[in-house]
Parts: structure tokens; C-alpha cells; sequence
């Protein structure tokens, strides 16, 4: 249904969420989507209901095209594990250590388990490691969400949209490997 409105009414995947389908007709389908509802005729239109599964499958063939789609729908998000996990979990850790300065001052999240050098080395370092790993982790969870995400019909109102761009985000890479 999302495909259909997508293709058919260019409405916004977060807006086609919510479609479905209200009647079907020898000339057209119907949706509601919100408050609205959007005809999709069918050209030419049906001489029997017997043609409508094919005619369907033809149109959401043509969806699929026209949206540049994988006939492929990713429905479920698959959670780090083995060198992902331990990817996951160091590049969290690096996130937390160095969101702040403080952490590497004496008293600090850090400083507390790491020598005294090593810590005021990462507090000189920390914006020219902090603000690049956002922004390089940041374009990569763009890059899943409005890529691979979309390629793959996967809606940013699912809970599994948030989940992949979220992992993207702190494991980078290892996500596009899953």
C-alpha cells in the first residue's frame, strides 16, 4: 500500500504509512491514508475481478521500478553480534569517552583507569576525535536511512527503521555488513 501511494499520489513514505486499501473497482483502487482518500484507476480498466491479483502485481512491479525499489522488503533488523558486537561496544565506549573534555580531567569517567599521560593526551585530542566521529557516523546513518533503508521499503515509522540507522550510527560500517 505504502509503494502504491508512494508511486501513484507521491506522498511521502512517513505519510503513506498509515494506507490501505478502502475498495476495489473494475476501474480503479481506493485508499485512505489519514483523512484523505487517493483513486488509483486502473488503465486500461478491469473486464473481470478475476484480472485484479495480476493487475496488482503489475502495478506494484511498476512501483518498484518508478521508486527505484528492491522487490526485497527488509522487515526485521538483525542485532550486532561476534566482531559486530565488539565493534558496537568499542565505538560506544569511545563515543562516551570522549563526548566531553571533563571525562579526561582529574576525577573524570576515564581518568580514573587510565594513566595520567594517556589521559591529558585524549583531553588535547578530544574535539579533533569527538566532532569527526559524529559527523563521518552521522553521514553513514543518512546514508542507510535515505540508501539502503529506502532501496528496501523500509518505512522511518517502523520500530526497524530506527533500529538499523540507530546501530549505523554508533557501529558505522558493521551495520551495512549485517
Amino acid at each position: 500500500m505504502v509503494r502504491y501511494l508512494e508511486y501513484y499520489h507521491k506522498l511521502p513514505g512517513y505519510k503513506a504509512y498509515s494506507g490501505a486499501i478502502s475498495d476495489v473497482s473494475l476501474d480503479a483502487l481506493v485508499f485512505s491514508c489519514g483523512h484523505e482518500t487517493y483513486t488509483t484507476p486502473f488503465q486500461p480498466p478491469l473486464t473481470s475481478f478475476r484480472e485484479v491479483r495480476e493487475r496488482v502485481v503489475q502495478m506494484d512491479k511498476d512501483c518498484l521500478a518508478g521508486l527505484s525499489r528492491s522487490d526485497i522488503t527488509v522487515q526485521e533488523f538483525v542485532p550486532s553480534h561476534g566482531p559486530y558486537l565488539a565493534l558496537f561496544l568499542t565505538v560506544t565506549a569511545t563515543f562516551v569517552a570522549f563526548s566531553t573534555r571533563a571525562n579526561f580531567e582529574s576525577g573524570g569517567l576515564v581518568a580514573a583507569f587510565v594513566p595520567k599521560a594517556f589521559a591529558h593526551f585524549c583531553w588535547t585530542i578530544q574535539p579533533f576525535v569527538f566532532y569527526p566521529m559524529v559527523l563521518i557516523h552521522g553521514c553513514e546513518a543518512y546514508y542507510m536511512a535515505t540508501g539502503r533503508l529506502r532501496r528496501h521499503s523500509v518505512n522511518m515509522r517502523s520500530k526497524t527503521w530506527w533500529q538499523w540507522v540507530g546501530t549505523t550510527f554508533i557501529e558505522g560500517v558493521g551495520a551495512f555488513n549485517r
